[in-house]
């Protein structure tokens, strides 16, 4: 597949590596110039928990429901949890 770059530089993947790899607005890549003309383009893993507080800002501001503890899974690991 071909890319074009831009006046400023940039290039754009195509919209089919987009949705088959689910890349996203935002994901960071390591550009690594292999020889004159070839290029390698890496997409970098995310940070554990990268969104996490993102995510818990945009819950209602009512919070979070509150939690039972008790369940039937953690009675049966630890009977003597209240």
């Amino acid at each position: 597949m071909k890319a074009t770059l831009s006046s400023k530089g940039q290039l754009v993947l195509p919209a089919d590596f987009r949705e088959r790899d689910r890349l996203r607005p935002g994901q960071v890549f390591e550009v690594e110039r292999l020889d004159e003309g070839e290029y390698r383009l890496r997409r970098l893993a995310p940070a554990p928990n990268e969104g996490l507080v993102d995510w818990l800002l945009s819950c209602p501001s009512g919070g979070l429901p509150e939690l039972d503890r008790r369940s039937e899974f953690s009675d049966s690991i630890h009977p003597d949890i209240q």
